[in-house]
C-alpha cells in the first residue's frame, strides 16, 4: 500500500509562484510513477504533470503548464515536488498528487492507483 500526502497549498497573486511536495510512504519513488493531477470546480480531473520512475525520470506536462510547472522528485526523501510559475487564475484548483507502479507516466488518472487527498490552490487576478 502507499500513502501519498500533500503540502504546499495556498492562495497567491498572478503572476506568483508555489512549489507543492508531495510525500510518499510504502514504496519507493525509484519503483513509482508520479502525477499531479487537478480539479477545478465543475470541471473533471485533469493531468497535470507526471515523472516515471524509469529511463532516468522522464517527464511528460499538460500542454497547460508546459514552461510554467516543473516536476521533480527526490528519492532520498521520497518526496515529488510541482514548482509552479507564472500561476494563472486558471491554474485555481484542488491538485491530487497520484502514483502508479508502471513506467509510464500516463495522463489518464485511471491508471493511477494511489492518489492524496488533494491540495487547494488558489489563483487570484
Amino acid at each position: 500500500q502507499v500513502h501519498l500526502v500533500e503540502s504546499g497549498g495556498g492562495l497567491v497573486q498572478a503572476g506568483g509562484s508555489l512549489r507543492l511536495s508531495c510525500a510518499a510512504s510504502g514504496r519507493t519513488l525509484s519503483r513509482l510513477t508520479m502525477g499531479w493531477f487537478r480539479q477545478a470546480p465543475g470541471k473533471e480531473r485533469e493531468f497535470v504533470a507526471g515523472i516515471s520512475w524509469w529511463s532516468g525520470g522522464s517527464t511528460v506536462y499538460a500542454d497547460s503548464v508546459k514552461g510554467r510547472f516543473t516536476i521533480s522528485r527526490d528519492i532520498a526523501k521520497n518526496t515529488v515536488h510541482l514548482q509552479m510559475s507564472s500561476l494563472k487564475p486558471e491554474d485555481t484548483a484542488v491538485y491530487y498528487c497520484a502514483a502508479r507502479q508502471g513506467a509510464g507516466a500516463l495522463p489518464q488518472s485511471i491508471y493511477y492507483n494511489y492518489w492524496g487527498q488533494g491540495t487547494q490552490v488558489t489563483v487570484s487576478s
